[in-house]
This record gives C-alpha cells, sequence and structure tokens, in this order.
C-alpha cells in the first residue's frame, strides 16, 4: 500500500499518493484561483526565472480548443548538445528527482550509455554512437539522445496523472541522429539541441480562462522527499541588447536561392524544399511584453514563452500541430498553402477562393500531407493512416493557410514517442524526398536553424505528448531578437514572390518587437471603411422604399454621413407615392435629397417618373440606387432592356468615366468593384441627352448617370452590398449629399 500522504501545502488536500515505474512515491494537490491573474503573474516570473507558458488562444472544432498550462522554477531540467546529454536538479527538491534518474539508468545497463559521470546534483551523459545497421523501422529506436528521454519517462510512467511530464523545446538539430547530413553550417558554441523541464507545480487553465488548477507535487524516494523544500530557482534579468546584421540574407538572396532549387526540381533531386531566412532585431521589450503582444495579435493553437535559461527565450505563435498522441491516436494537422489575407471579410474570401483554386498551392499541401502519411505509415497499424481534413482553412492575423488533418494508429511495439521521431522534422518546415531537402537546406541557408523547425510541447509520463512546431517564433539570445521564416518552394515558385512570402510571416512579430500594445498599427488609420464622413450632418434625406430587402442597409449607409432618413414606402401595382406624404413628412423643414431605392419589377409598377415629378416640382435633389437609375433613364427618355443573363449577388469592376469633381464619384478610385442585382439595364444607344453615363463595366453596361445641369444621379449596381469596395458606398453617397443641390433645377 501506498504511503499515506503528507500535510498538503497552502490548504491544499494531497491526493492519496501513486508509485512511479522508477519507485519515487509522488503526492499531487489541487487548488482553484483566479486564472487571469495567475497567468499574467506567472508571465511576468519568466523574464527572470526558467519555466514557460504553453496555450493554445485558437479554436477549431475535432482539433484544437482553448488552453494553458505553465510553470516557473522547475527542479529539474535536462540539456542535450549532439551526443551529450546533461541532467541537472535545479534546487534542492530537483536532488529527489535527480537520484531516481540515475538510479534508474545504472540499474537498466542500457547500451546507448557510453561514459556517465555525477557530480553532486549534475550527471553528464554521453550517448555511444552506434556501428549496428537499423531497418527503417527501427529507425527511432536508434541510441540518440531521446534514448535518455525515453528512459526518463519510463522512470517516471504513471498511468494516474496526465498533466505530469516533460515540457520544453526541442532543436532542429536533432534530425541528424537519425538521419545522416554533411554538416556544413557553424553551430554557436552557446546553441543547445534540447531543453526539457520538469516541473513540481503547474497552472492549468481549460477552456474557461478565469479559473485555474494550480497542481503541486511532492516527491518521495528511498526516504528523501521535496516535502517542505522551497520551491526556489535562480533569477536572471533580462538585459536588451541590438543586432549587429538586419538579416541573414541580404535583399534578393533568397530570390536567387529559390532559383538554385528550381533547377534541383527540374532534374528530380528534390519534389520541393522549406528554405528560410532569419532577421534581427534590436529587443528593448522583456520577453513578457513580446509574448503579451504576440499573444494579442497572432491567436494560434500553440502559443509559447519559455525561458530556455542562459539568457535565451523562445516566444512563439505555432499555427502547426507537430505530433499530438492519445493512446494509440497519432495526429498531425501539415499546413501548406498561403495567402495573405484581405482588409475585410469580402477580401477575405476572395483571397480563399484563389487560394483554393491555386494548382500550385495544391500541389504543396498534397506533397506535405504524402510525406506525412509516409512518416506515418512507418509506426502505425496497416490500413489506419486517414486523411480526416483536406485543404481546410485555417485564419490568421495576417495569412490564410490550407491545412489537411491526418490520423494514425500506433502498431504494437511502437509508443508516442516513436510517432514524434517518426515525423522529424515535418515535411512542412523541411522538404521532400525529406533527407535530401535537409541536405540542400544544410548545403545552402546561411545560418543554423537551432529551434526552428523543431517543437516545443510536453511529453506526458502517461505516454502521450503534445507539441507544435516551432514556427513563426521570436528567439531571444543574449538580449537580440531572431525571427525565422520560410517558404514550401516547388518548381512553380516564383522567386521575388517566395522571398516576399517570408518577409510577410516574419512582419507580425517584427511588428511584435517594434509597436507597443495600444499604439496603431501603421497604415492601419485612414482606411475607407473607417472613414468619418460629415457631408450629411444636418439634412435630411427622403427615403422611397420600392419594397427592397436592402433599404434599411442603404439608409443605414445614409446616416453614417451625418444625415437623418426618414423612410416611406412606395405603393406598387402602379399606384406609386403619394407626393402628398414629402410634404406631409417633410414639415416645415422639407428634404434636402430623395433617394429612390432598389426594388423588384421596373419603375412603372412604382410610378417612378411621377416621385421624379413631384421632387423636381420642389425642388428636392433626386438619388437613384438600381431601380432609381432605371426610373430616371425613363423619366428623362430613355429605354430599358433585359440582359441576357440576369446579374444577381454578383461583383463587377465598374470603371468610373470623365472628370468626378463635383459628381458622386469624387474621390474615388478609376475601378471601383461594385455589387450588382438586376435583370434591367439602361440601353446605351438610346440614353437621352440630358444624361451623362458617368461609370460601366468592362462590357460597356452602364452603371452610373448624372443630369447635366440639375441635381440628379444615380447608379445602377447596390453602394450598400457587401460586395462593393469597403468604404466606397457611403463615400458615393456623401458625394450626391454634398454635391447635388437644390438650387441646381
Amino acid at each position: 500500500r501506498p504511503p499515506p500522504p503528507p500535510a498538503a501545502a497552502n490548504g491544499a488536500a494531497l491526493t492519496p499518493a501513486y508509485t512511479t515505474r522508477g519507485g519515487v512515491t509522488v503526492h499531487r494537490a489541487e487548488a482553484v484561483e483566479d486564472g487571469l491573474a495567475s497567468v499574467e503573474k506567472l508571465v511576468d516570473a519568466l523574464d527572470e526565472h526558467k519555466g514557460l507558458l504553453m496555450m493554445s488562444t485558437f479554436e477549431y472544432p475535432g482539433r484544437y480548443t482553448k488552453w494553458k498550462v505553465g510553470f516557473v522554477d522547475p527542479p529539474l531540467q535536462i540539456v542535450t548538445r549532439g551526443l551529450t546529454c546533461t541532467i541537472t536538479a535545479l534546487n534542492e527538491r530537483g536532488a529527489v528527482l535527480h537520484s531516481a534518474i540515475c538510479d534508474w539508468l545504472k540499474a537498466g545497463k542500457h547500451e546507448f550509455i557510453g561514459k556517465m559521470t555525477t557530480k553532486g546534483n549534475e550527471t553528464v551523459l554521453e550517448v555511444k554512437k552506434t556501428t549496428k545497421t537499423f531497418t527503417e523501422e527501427e529507425r527511432s529506436r536508434q541510441p540518440s539522445v531521446f534514448s535518455l528521454v525515453r528512459e526518463v519517462m519510463a522512470c517516471f510512467h504513471t498511468d494516474q496523472d496526465e498533466e505530469i511530464g516533460l515540457y520544453g523545446a526541442f532543436g532542429y538539430d536533432l534530425t541528424f541522429q537519425f538521419e545522416p547530413c554533411r554538416m556544413r553550417l557553424d553551430r554557436p558554441a552557446i546553441q543547445r539541441d534540447l531543453v526539457l523541464f520538469l516541473p513540481d507545480t503547474l497552472l492549468v487553465l481549460g477552456h474557461d480562462a478565469t479559473t485555474a488548477r494550480r497542481i503541486t507535487y511532492e516527491f518521495s524516494y528511498k526516504g528523501a522527499t521535496t516535502l517542505g523544500s522551497s520551491r526556489t530557482g535562480t533569477t536572471t534579468p533580462f538585459v536588451g541588447a541590438k543586432p549587429k546584421n538586419p538579416r541573414d540574407h541580404s535583399k534578393g538572396e533568397y530570390a536567387d536561392l529559390v532559383r538554385k532549387a528550381k533547377e534541383e526540381f527540374k532534374c528530380g533531386n528534390l519534389f520541393e524544399v522549406v528554405c528560410s531566412q532569419t532577421f534581427y532585431e534590436p529587443c528593448p521589450a522583456p520577453p513578457s511584453e513580446l509574448h503579451r503582444r504576440v499573444r494579442e495579435r497572432n491567436p494560434s493553437p500553440f502559443s509559447f514563452l519559455i525561458n530556455l535559461g542562459d539568457k535565451e527565450y523562445l516566444v512563439g505563435a505555432s499555427p502547426e500541430m507537430y505530433v499530438r498522441t492519445n493512446g494509440r491516436r497519432v495526429e498531425t494537422c501539415p499546413i501548406s498553402g498561403t495567402i495573405t489575407r484581405g482588409a475585410t471579410p469580402i477580401e477575405d474570401a476572395a483571397n480563399i477562393k484563389e487560394l483554393l483554386n491555386s494548382v500550385k498551392e495544391e500541389s504543396e499541401l498534397t506533397m506535405c500531407t504524402d510525406v506525412d502519411r509516409n512518416d506515418k505509415s512507418r509506426i502505425c497499424v496497416p490500413g489506419s493512416v486517414k486523411v480526416l481534413g483536406r485543404r481546410q482553412i485555417e485564419m490568421y492575423s495576417r495569412l490564410i493557410h490550407t491545412v489537411d488533418h491526418v490520423e494514425g494508429q500506433l502498431r504494437e511495439g511502437f509508443d508516442a514517442l516513436d510517432a514524434f521521431l517518426a515525423h522529424t522534422w515535418a515535411v512542412t518546415v523541411t522538404g521532400a524526398p525529406k533527407a535530401w531537402a535537409m541536405q540542400f537546406l544544410e548545403d545552402n541557408e546561411k545560418t543554423a536553424r537551432t529551434w526552428y523547425g523543431g517543437a516545443v510541447g510536453h511529453l506526458g509520463f502517461n505516454g502521450n505528448i503534445n507539441t507544435g512546431l516551432t514556427l513563426r517564433t521570436i528567439r531571444i539570445i543574449e538580449g537580440v531578437a531572431q525571427v525565422r521564416a520560410g517558404a514550401t518552394l516547388l518548381f512553380d515558385s516564383d522567386p521575388d514572390a517566395e522571398e516576399a512570402e517570408t518577409a510577410l510571416k516574419a512582419s507580425a512579430f517584427i511588428d511584435a518587437l517594434r509597436r507597443p500594445r495600444g499604439e496603431e498599427k501603421a497604415g492601419a488609420a485612414g482606411k475607407a471603411a473607417d472613414v468619418v464622413h460629415t457631408d450629411g450632418k444636418g439634412k435630411r434625406v427622403l427615403l422611397i422604399d420600392h419594397q427592397d430587402s436592402f433599404v434599411h442597409t442603404l439608409a443605414n449607409y445614409v446616416r453614417q454621413t451625418g444625415a437623418e432618413v426618414v423612410t416611406i414606402r412606395s405603393n406598387p401595382l402602379k399606384v406609386g407615392l403619394d407626393e402628398k406624404e414629402i410634404d406631409r413628412l417633410g414639415g416645415k423643414k422639407g428634404f434636402d435629397m430623395a433617394l429612390l431605392s432598389p426594388g423588384p419589377g421596373n419603375p412603372t409598377d412604382f410610378q417612378v417618373q411621377a416621385t421624379m415629378k413631384a421632387c423636381e416640382k420642389r425642388k428636392i435633389p433626386v438619388f437613384g440606387v438600381c431601380l432609381g437609375l432605371q426610373g430616371i433613364t425613363e423619366t428623362y427618355g430613355g429605354v430599358l432592356d433585359i440582359l441576357p443573363v440576369p446579374v444577381h449577388g454578383k461583383p463587377s469592376p465598374v470603371n468610373i468615366l470623365g472628370n468626378t469633381k463635383g459628381g458622386i464619384f469624387e474621390g474615388c478610385p478609376k475601378v471601383v468593384t461594385c455589387g450588382r442585382y438586376h435583370s434591367l439595364y439602361a440601353v446605351r444607344g438610346k440614353m437621352p441627352k440630358e444624361l451623362k453615363v458617368t461609370a460601366e463595366t468592362d462590357d460597356g453596361c452602364i452603371m452610373a448617370v448624372q443630369h447635366v445641369t440639375k441635381p440628379v444621379a444615380a447608379v445602377q449596381f447596390h453602394p450598400e452590398s457587401i460586395l462593393t469596395s469597403p468604404g466606397m458606398g457611403v463615400k458615393m453617397l456623401a458625394n450626391a449629399l454634398k454635391n447635388l443641390k437644390s438650387s441646381m433645377y
């Protein structure tokens, strides 16, 4: 039977103990606390204390949900460089864990251990290189630093706790322990390949961010216990610094690299490759502030702030799951296919359409997923590898991606760590064929990747893992910030466009380094959609409703100019508007403009000509929309006809004609995208001389008219449609209120 639980600290009740496979007795306690305050306190502490905060701030049904987990001052860390592993107890509590690991390793007589030296609370272990030949199915079991990680996980294995485990970062160079490569790039002496922490306190939040669980652990091993020992750690204040160079590629060099890669594609050496470049920035703000900026501006499935120690930090918002396991199930979500976000949801929709219709972008993701399926097939049950989602859209702060969702079931004899290693590293950050792509990267990139293209995450002692790719990440080393970004290159790639894509991917994080929270993004102010119009202030508009479905949106647009709007229904069945209603509603003030709405049928159904005469009689300027233009055309003697194919709910580029000063298009660009809903149109060859055509489509269909002397104008399209260029609809209505004056009668 396990020993009784010790007295709890901080009033939290300790659960009955469980014992790990390595003989460590663990007591776990939970307490509930304020989630928001606790997270921010943790973030601040990570400026000076080792530890991490990982979270998902992004939701996607069946794939991602919101969660957070973090800690500071872990008692134990594992650090590797090459085949050298260092296990360090970081405080008195860690000494208990360190002792258990050392005993486990000594008792196992493991063949992978070449040399093992313990001095005090630190053990240095050299992994022995092997001359044994391994089959591809056995590749993940080759002697490597993961042999040590596997033994640590075995020592602490338990099926009674899903939170406890190893947390940290996995560097790109780890792959070379399994995939031989001619090493060309220099690796700085300070570079580490793996940093993992074993925490004794965890802050855990689920979907409800307001409530947190504080989980605390006490460990006992061979008479030694952590109970009563302080949860302490060393502190190292953050100090920012300036870089020597702005980037590791000069302008145009990345495009040249794309051209070189295209030659490899041409001869069949490669199918695709993901080349990257690094941007360097000064880092005056502490990592905690950068994390808050990134978290606020770039929601993602894997956001993280990690203080790795030795003046090194990772601040990231990765869009891509690396490997996630639950029991025998293995999941990945390859991302490839990218387009920029639009300024509006309508532009987003257009960009998504372009992305999904791109053969080149589809090919990128297809190759990535085929390689990913191959990685799983090495360790999964035959027939279990399936694509759950194909070319699904995920939207981030500046980019839109296409994503596949792939799963498999682990075969007997393989575990979650095999799944992790079988995918090193994801094709979405390397290329295909993977080994040749990684050699191309080693031969042609300017600097070693360090953490970029590796992973961050949690290796649970219950056998499950949850990891994300290290992408969209700021690495801070000795006070200097590095932002590395890559693009998936194919034979179809445009060199200059791919270079621009890497800059775009890096831009959100460079922005986080440069722009404080609360400061307006450069260029964000002054967009057409955000302009405040005052041309309607103090004016009254009579909106004549021809039973249209969009009339209230039209009224909303007019009110945005500052005008008062009164809406009256015009009677159908050739009855029209009783002109006495104009006087009744106008009162002593009258109206500054009459707005003829769109509507079904034709102008005669609503007696639009009679309405026009009533307005002119009262010297009320008139602006017509759709049916309104058609009624104005007939009023002055023009002729309507029916389009061969009706245009309903479709956008068209509209060309603005002539001098726009004093008209409804004043200040508008020469081409405006507009939403159309019409079957009738004004026949150009039979237009009255009183009306001047001021806009048309590419095929010559009349889109706007203005009377040559009177305050009368109209558009055939719908300025209030979501398909009309943002801000342009309100601007046209504001121009009508400004430029159509009763004195023009």
